[in-house]
């Protein structure tokens, strides 16, 4: 396992035409106080990354995986045993984004998806994806919040970690879990406020993006409770037109109601919690959103896959650790990159079909590309 944390890897290369670059921002929600801040008064905060379809340059810079000042943030958040012999090390991972770079001209807008990790992970922690879109001609927008984030470097240098008592795991699937209903509500209002960020970063002149981001073409996706973030977010605001929810259990007011846009569950390998009363009611959970979808609806299980076979994470935890781990408890064994390629394809083709006009056939033809893949829905 320190072999594996000290070997250098390179991610997916993403499959679109487009060069892709990166860049941050930090934006600060003067309309709303942290209720979950340790100051009173406090403003909630959002950190954002974006990754975009970029002009090629000689002068290109490779975007760092995970800054340094974060990646020594995360070391501290998860103890250095945990860091050092369990995943690799994010200064070894090399991503295929560069920094600062203009946007491409082969287009005059791009349509723009916003993206929105589970509650231990980063935004960083799906970076493959974020590529892998943004290659394909979107602006891919994540964000990550104090508090509510695993952990945030914020401008001035502050670290600011979770709140013990609003760790979404806590909630364990209870979909009445108040918990898990006030931090939905959170989460929701942070999206909108990016939102709201992004038509104004559109529309001011002085910015490098002004004018470039389609935002009537707007979708969003996310994992774990990132998943159920979209799925509520593109309920609540008519400003989402697709939504995408990888593994994630749905809650919030799109539950009762459904929602009345394109959308599409992508899963992992559940077929083991068949036989669980509670893992059966989220099961029906999914299936009941995805029988009232309007057309333009796709429910798909990567078999063998597990929760993690979204994310980087399968990439950049240590192999032999996840070998140990299948010892004891029986857990997907979906290749790292072979999983990682069929969610990516899944992505860009859902966004392209539904924010970009591409054929319907796109989508369809996609089921037997994989023999990994189960369609659950009709």
């Amino acid at each position: 396992m320190w072999w594996e944390h000290k070997t250098r890897i390179t991610l997916p290369t993403p499959t679109g035409p487009f060069t892709v670059g990166r860049t941050t921002y930090a934006w600060t929600n003067e309309a709303e106080a942290d209720e979950l801040a340790r100051s009173p008064g406090s403003k909630r905060q959002v950190l954002v990354w974006i990754w975009y379809p970029a002009a090629p340059s000689p002068k290109d810079v490779p975007a760092e995986y995970l800054p340094s000042v974060w990646r020594a943030a995360v070391a501290e958040q998860e103890g250095l045993f945990m860091r050092s012999f369990f995943k690799r090390d994010p200064a070894l991972v090399r991503t295929h984004s560069v920094s600062g770079a203009t946007v491409s001209p082969k287009q005059s807008r791009y349509p723009v998806v916003l993206l929105r990790a589970g509650g231990s992970a980063l935004t960083t922690d799906f970076t493959t994806l974020a590529e892998d879109l943004a290659s394909h001609g979107f602006f891919v927008v994540g964000f990550d919040a104090p508090y509510r984030s695993f952990v945030v470097v914020l401008p001035d240098g502050r670290v600011v970690g979770r709140t013990p008592a609003y760790h979404v795991e806590n909630a364990n699937g209870n979909l009445a879990d108040p918990v898990i209903g006030k931090l939905l509500q959170m989460w929701t209002a942070d999206t909108k406020f990016v939102v709201d960020q992004l038509e104004r970063l559109n529309a001011d002149s002085s910015e490098k993006f002004a004018g470039h981001m389609d935002l009537q073409h707007l979708g969003m996706f996310g994992h774990s409770f990132g998943g159920a973030t979209a799925l509520e977010f593109c309920h609540q605001d008519s400003r989402c037109k697709a939504a995408l929810d990888m593994d994630g259990i749905p809650f919030g007011r799109v539950v009762p109601e459904g929602l009345n846009k394109p959308g599409m569950f992508l899963l992992s390998d559940h077929s083991r919690e068949t036989a669980d009363p509670a893992g059966r009611q989220v099961l029906a959970e999914i299936q009941s959103i995805y029988e009232r979808l309007p057309n333009g609806r796709l429910y798909v299980v990567i078999r063998t896959a597990n929760h993690f076979s979204f994310s980087d994470q399968i990439l950049l935890n240590s192999p032999a650790a996840m070998s140990l781990l299948r010892l004891v408890v029986e857990f997907g064994g979906l290749d790292g990159r072979r999983g990682l390629a069929i969610s990516a394809d899944y992505v860009h083709t859902f966004f392209d079909v539904y924010l970009n006009g591409a054929p319907l056939e796109r989508m369809t033809n996609l089921a037997g590309k994989y023999e990994e893949v189960q369609i659950e829905g009709r």
